[in-house]
């Protein structure tokens, strides 16, 4: 075990650059919801890879923006954090746009990570861009951050070049045994991650002003004797007339929403899965701390320092 190697890897990057997605491709299975929407993920995950010569664990993060509500905040927050502590900090870029505000404000926020933490800029969506300008492209992202990167060009949806990215990262790790066993390839529990595939539903099926308001809180999580898993989950929006739009008339679109959330458990846990769902509304919770807490989200409040 002497040559193991074993390291935790932070993925930042703005919202919808691909993090959840690449996370996926890396460990070969769904442990993180994706969809086209920003802010798909909302809390840190881990998805953990092991061989025989090495474990990588991966933190996902929610993607870095402005906020405009405390939600938000919370999201930032549990990015921020993530980069404490790590062995590698992967900095995710969309390579087929060029650097946006975010991008420069986790490049600011990656100049004051400690110097000894190796970066790896990893350039997402090759596919998107045509050849001649990658180059020119990536500059562009490498200005807004002082620390030296090491730089690999992928595309996460088309699993291209995921060993060579795969190899830096080992290379980057330290020596030393692994924090987790074998067999686990995520901290999550089934339950959260069932939440965030119901969620994920919400976000493919619904319009465009109704997903961000979503919230979903698992009320039961039972295995019954005949080995059917039965869940029942409330998904929660801000106003009526959202409420209107996610039942959908005759109760369409919550059952369009069921069955997709339902067939990925299923394809999750490898067991049929009863699912159970209800709309509420829970007036404006993005912005209400205590509504937030309900649906696992706290925000950590700043510790004051005496002087």
């Amino acid at each position: 075990m002497n040559d193991f190697r074993s390291g935790f890897i932070a993925i930042i990057g703005r919202p919808n650059v691909g993090k959840s997605t690449l996370v996926n491709a890396l460990l070969g299975q769904k442990v993180a919801a994706v969809s086209p929407k920003p802010q798909t993920t909302r809390k840190r995950q881990l998805g953990i890879l092991t061989t025989d010569s090495y474990q990588l664990v991966f933190v996902d993060t929610p993607g870095i923006h402005s906020p405009r509500h405390k939600l938000g905040q919370f999201l930032n927050q549990e990015a921020q954090e993530s980069l404490e502590g790590v062995d590698v900090i992967l900095w995710l870029v969309d390579i087929s746009v060029k650097p946006t505000e975010e991008d420069k404000q986790i490049g600011s926020l990656l100049n004051s990570t400690p110097r000894r933490t190796p970066l790896v800029l990893v350039a997402n969506k090759i596919d998107l861009i045509p050849a001649e300008r990658l180059d020119a492209r990536l500059e562009a992202y490498q200005t807004s951050v002082k620390k030296e990167a090491k730089v690999v060009r992928i595309s996460a949806a088309h699993n291209q070049n995921l060993d060579e990215l795969t190899e830096l990262l080992v290379s980057l790790s330290p020596f030393r045994p692994p924090e987790f066993d074998e067999e686990q390839v995520t901290d999550s529990y089934e339950r959260d991650i069932a939440a965030d595939l119901i969620r994920e539903a919400c976000l493919l099926n619904l319009r465009d002003e109704v997903p961000h308001g979503v919230g979903v809180r698992v009320d039961e999580f039972v295995e019954r004797e005949n080995g059917m898993l039965y869940i029942a989950a409330t998904i929660f929006v801000e106003r009526n007339s959202q409420k209107g739009i996610l039942i959908g008339e005759g109760g369409k679109m919550m059952k369009a929403i069921g069955s997709m959330a339902r067939k990925e458990i299923e394809e999750m846990g490898g067991r049929k899965v009863f699912l159970e769902l209800r709309a509420k509304v829970l007036k404006d919770w993005r912005n209400d701390e205590n509504a937030m807490m309900r649906l696992g989200y706290k925000i950590k409040k700043k510790k004051k320092t005496s002087r």
